[in-house]
């Protein structure tokens, strides 16, 4: 994506798992919002976006942080809400490992409380070290933690899987990962 399409995706986030309200949008329970009224509301606030550049920024968005409907009528975001939705994934079982990306100064914390949600309705786990490494990329240098996913199931801690292939969970106490070398 360029530039201007990585800023628009930006604000995309912010609208559809942040602050929808700002814009004067209300999300459905399960996270939806229909497109008109979404590209009606950007309009609105100096923040114009075609439907051309919104199916762009949908389909190239290297880590797929949105789906339309079907009918290509709603769009909403695959995970990461800070607001409250529903978005009706199954519990199903992890592989074995997943991974998280960070950087070393959530590192001493992490290690002694595990990783938690914070504001987000999930911890967001990663199928790959690569994809991990690139989350965690963001914020400096990452540093790769390996979760023991197949444990956590076996003590009672449910697992969901995006459209996307993120893997979230409530929390990660401190026994079910490691710092990988």
């Amino acid at each position: 994506m360029t530039g201007r399409a990585v800023s628009k995706s930006k604000l995309l986030s912010f609208v559809l798992r942040h602050d929808p309200g700002s814009f004067g949008l209300t999300l459905a329970r399960d996270g939806w919002v229909e497109v008109d009224d979404l590209l009606r509301a950007l309009a609105a606030h100096e923040r114009p976006l075609t439907r051309a550049e919104l199916e762009q920024i949908v389909r190239e968005s290297d880590k797929q942080r949105f789906a339309l409907s079907a009918d290509g009528a709603r769009i909403r975001a695959n995970q990461g809400h800070s607001v409250d939705v529903e978005l009706g994934y199954e519990p199903a079982p992890p592989p074995p490992l997943l991974f998280h990306g960070t950087v070393e100064k959530f590192l001493a914390a992490i290690l002694r409380e595990g990783l938690k949600r914070g504001e987000r309705h999930h911890v967001h786990l990663s199928a790959t070290p690569e994809l991990a490494l690139s989350v965690g990329a963001r914020r400096g240098r990452p540093r790769l933690l390996e979760i023991d996913a197949a444990g956590m199931a076996l003590a009672g801690h449910e697992f969901f899987c995006t459209p996307n292939g993120v893997w979230l969970t409530s929390h990660v106490p401190a026994n079910f990962l490691h710092l990988s070398s």
